[in-house]
């Protein structure tokens, strides 16, 4: 599976948590990339500003801008989330919203190099972090890219309603750009409305509903030792 996409419904419901939990728990061999236009947290957060120097993608876009050589500057620019194993990785995302406007034009170039991943040596899954697309500069090219979009939200009526609206606007742009249908699915957040009336009312099927754990959350957000 090469790329899975998450994007945000509406507000925060933990995209960003959930995706770097997922990261941390895969059974494969994974990419993490922080491609939310209005900035990546992991940096700051769970790992706590602990690097020295900037990394990332806003440097990776920078490197294939100027010299074209995102195959050599990728590999240079990840975090080992696992050291020194190298199996689950984190392309950090921009640090100021403004540098998205540097990596807006080269979306299409990192889709598809993120694609080829699961066929390099050894092969990577990747798992994208798309936030919100109601924002500048979206990432439109990694989601249609994905072999599978999971649009993020809580079970509740006020966020299901924004994920509604989030729904359509993706698809709507996937028939525009001829995506073949039956990629999306959602990812419920908490307790709140079932998973088969959120289906029904959405059409489309939950793939998973994960807890409202704040202690995890809080760790995954700012640090510290993540439970089993």
């Amino acid at each position: 599976m090469a790329i899975i996409a998450l994007v945000s419904a509406k507000g925060s419901p933990g995209v960003t948590t959930s995706a770097l939990a997922a990261a941390l728990t895969w059974h494969r061999r994974l990419v993490l990339a922080e491609c939310d236009p209005a900035g990546g947290s992991i940096l700051a957060g769970f790992l706590g500003g602990a690097l020295d120097g900037p990394r990332g993608i806003g440097e990776l876009a920078v490197a294939e801008l100027r010299d074209g050589n995102l195959e050599t500057a990728f590999w240079s620019q990840l975090v080992d989330l696992d050291a020194p194993r190298r199996e689950r990785l984190l392309l950090p995302g921009v640090v100021d919203p403004a540098q998205s406007g540097s990596v807006a034009p080269l979306w299409q170039r990192f889709a598809d190099f993120l694609t080829g991943l699961e066929r390099g040596t050894p092969p990577y899954d990747v798992l994208v972090d798309c936030g919100r697309l109601h924002v500048t500069n979206p990432p439109w090219p990694l989601l249609r890219a994905a072999s599978v979009v999971l649009v993020v939200t809580r079970a509740e009526l006020p966020d299901l309603s924004g994920a509604q609206a989030m729904v359509k606007a993706i698809e709507r742009d996937f028939t525009e750009h001829r995506v073949p249908p039956g990629n999306l699915r959602l990812l419920l957040v908490g307790d709140g409305h079932g998973r088969t009336e959120i289906s029904r009312v959405l059409r489309l099927p939950v793939i998973a509903r994960l807890p409202y754990d704040p202690r995890t959350a809080r760790v995954l957000a700012f640090g510290g030792t993540v439970r089993a």
